[in-house]
């Protein structure tokens, strides 16, 4: 009798283990279906996004499903990889140079002038949804403006205010660019240029010019010579003394050199003058 108790009680004991053992291993399986839940759903978070870095002195135009939504300062961003573009724009200044314009001056002289345009992005958004291409619109603005000062004035007037052409032409063309998001901070012209026949004909006027200048130097000069000339005449016809002086002292002078020789013809009234002191002594005694 006690081993059958002892052996029904070992037979009820076994089956009270089976079922915490099943329920550790649906524990295990839940929470390994949990754990690959968490890294599928981490694998598609980051596939599902993208890093953009905006650098410095730019701004990004941050384009949704085809519509710009916002504007990107320079730093990181993680964006939806699929339907999101962003486009970066340089907002430091930048030169535009229009080379070889062929003009024609208001006395029809032709000439080709190289402008240079200093410009920067002021508004990103403004010029991505203004025009198509911002630099041809600056390009043909800048064209025009310079046709419209070279046609008003002649040749001469070209080359005299040509520093000045750029500043009178830049309010222009700012406010033109204005209308697409950018500035225009100085224009200038670099290059002016002409055909080999006119540049050998303003050579020969400048000559000219330098050659003229020169003459009229000379002719101030000898004419102040001159002057100086007929007032010393004067002054000696006045005071014949004033000429044995100035004799005197070319002699004196000239007597500190050796073999020097002078002839010297004294005018009868400066006989007087030069005579030796004893002769003036004789003539008073007598």
């Amino acid at each position: 009798m006690a081993m059958r108790a002892s052996g029904s009680r070992r037979v009820s004991a076994a089956p009270a283990g089976r079922p915490t053992t099943k329920k550790g291993h649906q524990m295990n399986e839940f929470v390994t279906a949990i754990v690959f839940a968490a890294a599928a759903l981490g694998v598609l978070v980051v596939a599902g996004v993208k890093r953009i870095i905006v650098r410095e002195a730019h701004v990004g135009l941050l384009y949704r499903n085809g519509v710009l939504r916002r504007e990107l300062e320079p730093g990181r961003y993680f964006v939806p990889r699929w339907g999101t573009q962003c486009d970066a724009v340089d907002l430091r200044r930048a030169t535009l140079t229009i080379p070889s314009q062929e003009l024609l001056s208001k006395d029809n002289v032709g000439l080709k002038i190289t402008l240079i345009v200093r410009y920067s992005v002021a508004d990103a958004t403004r010029a991505a949804r203004s025009v198509q291409a911002p630099i041809t619109e600056l390009y043909t603005a800048a064209q025009l403006a310079l046709r419209g000062a070279i046609t008003a004035r002649t040749i001469e007037e070209i080359l005299e205010q040509r520093t000045q052409i750029g500043g009178e032409i830049r309010p222009i063309i700012a406010e033109q660019a204005s209308a697409f998001g950018y500035d225009v901070h100085a224009i200038e012209v670099k290059d002016i240029a002409f055909a080999g026949d006119l540049k050998r004909a303003f050579a020969d006027v400048i000559r000219a010019r330098q050659e003229g200048r020169a003459a009229l130097e000379r002719a101030r000069g000898e004419s102040a010579a001159l002057r100086n000339l007929a007032n010393a005449a004067r002054m000696l016809e006045n005071n014949p003394a004033l000429l044995n002086l100035r004799l005197l002292q070319t002699v004196e002078s000239a007597a500190g050199t050796s073999g020097n020789t002078f002839v010297l013809g004294v005018p009868p009234e400066s006989v007087g003058v030069v005579r030796p002191k004893g002769d003036a002594s004789e003539e008073r005694g007598s």
